[in-house]
């Protein structure tokens, strides 16, 4: 008989994106990993971390990276929490501020718009407790009863990242002023800025003592930007308040003597790292136009990758509304591939992209941006499957 819990033997568990499994060189743009190594200054912490901090435990809260962040965004140190990842982080939030399903109410659960990041409703899953889901409009944009709908639900923490996941959407910061303000007293907004270095915008005047919030939290990680995401380090900024709870249910010792130096390194010199961003910009902006060039239809995006539609079939005759995530069966007809086949053609020639077997995903391919060389290679294999 099994032993683990009913939700958890019912449980879907998160699908990450696929690992290279071929000994040949792979072009990995499947999972939105910086292509540029980490800053020299990080590497020089690890090196000078001496042995003794690997036989003693780390500091617990991981203070001084604590002073650093808080200095960079502005904040008191008692605003940032040190989490095992972002990942970390969002089960913290959803097992300190969310009620367990019970018999008598599914109240008190998260939500999360849809598409969205997928890790999102295997961890309420996990803690059992509810998911309240609602459509994004067909440019990926907040429909505008989202937080009525929220709060009719009862839901105790909104989950939104920002840029959008999977489309690269930026949610404007007056909108989500205004979700916070509607929200406050009852739901959390946790903004997942896990991409917000290569966006123009970014969430800090939400946690800004100034704002009059306190129910906003923001979800920070090295993985992207700071190209650490082996590392496995994150970062929450929110009111005290928020802070001091979670820290109460946080593992000990829940991040290692050298994440916590090279983390702090990393956002040091933070100056050096932004190099790297430019270049993702600048290639993110040069795909969005190859591709377009191409009849593909590219969402824009603030982020490090791009969700793109293959081009319609050659009459003309588009067998997907742009925009709208309507999906489409091309099969059988070699002269125009569906996403699902461009994904497989890529993957036979060692370069992998990301397809969501999802509704609304299945006709899109999520192609994150790589060096100009990667990028040549994406672009050149798909002139010679149209070819």
């Amino acid at each position: 008989m099994p032993y683990e819990r009913n939700n958890i033997q019912a449980l879907s568990a998160y699908t990450p994106g696929e690992q290279p499994q071929s000994t040949q060189r792979v072009i990995k743009l499947n999972t939105n990993e910086n292509p540029y190594p980490p800053i020299e200054p990080v590497m020089e912490a690890i090196r000078a971390l001496p042995a003794e901090s690997l036989r003693k435990y780390p500091s617990p809260a991981a203070m001084n990276f604590r002073k650093i962040a808080a200095q960079v965004h502005e904040v008191s140190p008692d605003q940032i929490i040190a989490t095992n990842g972002g990942d970390e982080l969002l089960r913290l939030a959803i097992s300190v501020f969310c009620e367990p399903r019970t018999s008598q109410s599914s109240r008190g659960g998260i939500g999360v718009v849809e598409p969205s990041y997928s890790l999102y409703p295997v961890l309420a899953a996990a803690h059992d407790t509810s998911v309240t889901s609602v459509p994004l409009n067909a440019d990926y944009s907040l429909p505008d009863d989202l937080e009525q709908k929220m709060l009719a639900a009862g839901v105790n923490v909104l989950l939104l990242v920002n840029p959008h996941a999977p489309s690269g959407a930026l949610i404007p910061l007056r909108r989500l002023d205004r979700i916070a303000s509607q929200l406050q007293g009852k739901a959390v907004l946790l903004i997942d800025e896990a991409y917000v270095d290569f966006a123009t915008q970014d969430c800090l005047p939400l946690v800004q003592k100034s704002s009059g919030l306190d129910n906003v939290l923001l979800l920070r990680t090295m993985s992207k930007g700071y190209s650490l995401a082996g590392l496995r380090f994150g970062y929450g900024i929110g009111s005290a308040n928020l802070i001091a709870a979670m820290d109460k249910a946080r593992d000990s010792y829940n991040t290692d003597a050298l994440s916590q130096v090279a983390a702090a390194a990393a956002l040091d010199y933070r100056h050096l790292a932004a190099h790297s961003w430019a270049k993702v910009i600048q290639q993110r902006e040069r795909m969005t136009s190859e591709l377009s060039r191409r009849k593909w239809h590219v969402f824009p995006s603030q982020s490090n990758f791009i969700l793109v539609i293959p081009p319609p079939k050659p009459d003309g005759e588009s067998a997907s509304r742009r925009g709208t995530g309507t999906e489409t069966a091309l099969s059988g007809d070699a002269k125009t591939p569906t996403a699902k086949t461009i994904y497989e053609y890529l993957k036979a020639h060692n370069i992998l992209v990301r397809y969501f077997d999802h509704e609304g995903l299945r006709d899109k391919l999520r192609i994150t941006i790589g060096t100009p060389e990667e990028n040549d290679a994406v672009l050149a294999a798909l002139d010679e499957l149209h070819s």
